[in-house]
C-alpha cells in the first residue's frame, strides 16, 4: 500500500524563521501530476490531502493509502475533483459523469470504485482533487460554471478584476467541511484575494494553473505582521496554515482553484487586513 508525503503543521512562531527553501519544504506542492498515476500530499491542517490525476494511456483508479487506515479511500472522506484539461469522464461505483474543462465533480463518502479517463490522449484531462474528512454521505454531484455561484470582484485600475465561481460551498451543494472555487483573472489584472484575510477556523490550499510559459505567481503568506513569498510556478499548489494570509500576484494572468476546510462554511470568519497594514 502506498505511503504519502506528509506536510505536518507549523506553528506561527516557527515559521518566521524559516528560509526559503524551508518555506517551500512545508507548505508548497510542487508535484500535482503524473501521467497515468495519482497524486496526494496528506497534510495535517484539518488532514486536507492536495493531489492530481492525469489519466493519459489509461483509466486510473482511486486507491487508498498508508495513512489512511481504510479499506478504500472514500470510507471516512469526501472527495473534490476539479478538470483544468481536456474532457474526460469520473466513473462513481459504475455511474459515469462526463467533466469538461472547468467543470467540477464532488463525490461524498462511501463511494467505493472511482476512475478517471481522458477522452483524447493527446490532450488528456487534468483533475485536481482536495480531500477532506467527512462525518457523513452526500450525493456525488456535477457542477460547472452556469450552476456555481459567481462573483464578480475588483477593479481593472486596481490590477484585480477577477470572476470567482464558487463550485462547492453549501449555497451551491451539500458537503460536510470541503469548499472549493475557481478564480479567473481577467486579462491585465494580476492581483488575487483582497483585501488579503485569515480564517482561523479554516486552512485553504491554491493551485495556480494557466500561467503563461516563462511567467509565474509571487504567493504572500504569513500574519499580517510577519509576512513571507514563495514562488509559485504553473500548475503547483500552495498549502496555507489557518494563521497565515492567502494572497498572490502574477507577471502574467492566470487561474487558481481555492479549497478550504475547517469547521466554518459561510464566510464570516474572515479578519481583513489593508496593504498599508502589512509588514
Amino acid at each position: 500500500m502506498k505511503v504519502l508525503e506528509e506536510r505536518f503543521a507549523v506553528h506561527q512562531d516557527d515559521y518566521k524563521h524559516y528560509d526559503t527553501e524551508k518555506l517551500r519544504k512545508h507548505f508548497l506542492v510542487e508535484n500535482i501530476f503524473t501521467p497515468d498515476q495519482v497524486e496526494f500530499t496528506y497534510t495535517h491542517y484539518e488532514r486536507l490531502m492536495v493531489g492530481g490525476v492525469m489519466p493519459v494511456n489509461k483509466a486510473v483508479q482511486l486507491e487508498t493509502y498508508y495513512q489512511l487506515k481504510s479499506d478504500y479511500f472514500l470510507a471516512r472522506r469526501e472527495l473534490g475533483a476539479i478538470n483544468i484539461g481536456g474532457s474526460g469522464k469520473v466513473s462513481v461505483d459504475g455511474e459515469v459523469f462526463a467533466i469538461d474543462t472547468k467543470e467540477a465533480l464532488y463525490i461524498g463518502r462511501g463511494a467505493k470504485e472511482v476512475i478517471f479517463s481522458s477522452d483524447d490522449a493527446s490532450n488528456p484531462a487534468k483533475f485536481y482533487l482536495n480531500s477532506t474528512p467527512a462525518h457523513q454521505t452526500y450525493p456525488t454531484k456535477k457542477v460547472n460554471k452556469e450552476n456555481s455561484k459567481v462573483l464578480h470582484m475588483g477593479a481593472g485600475d486596481t490590477c484585480n478584476e477577477r470572476d470567482i465561481y464558487q463550485l462547492m460551498i453549501s449555497s451551491v451543494l451539500d458537503t460536510c467541511q470541503l469548499q472549493m472555487g475557481m478564480t479567473e483573472l481577467k486579462p491585465g489584472s494580476i492581483w488575487n484575494t483582497m483585501p488579503m484575510h485569515t480564517h482561523s477556523r479554516r486552512m485553504e490550499a491554491y493551485f495556480y494553473f494557466n500561467i503563461p510559459q516563462d511567467h509565474a505567481v509571487c504567493h504572500f503568506m504569513g500574519p499580517a505582521d510577519e509576512t513571507r513569498h514563495l514562488w509559485i510556478g504553473n500548475e503547483q499548489a500552495v498549502v496555507s496554515p489557518p494563521w497565515s494570509m492567502h494572497s498572490g500576484v502574477g507577471t502574467a494572468n492566470y487561474t487558481f482553484i481555492w479549497g478550504m476546510a475547517g469547521e466554518n462554511m459561510d464566510y464570516t470568519d474572515m479578519d481583513f487586513h489593508k496593504p498599508s497594514e502589512l509588514k
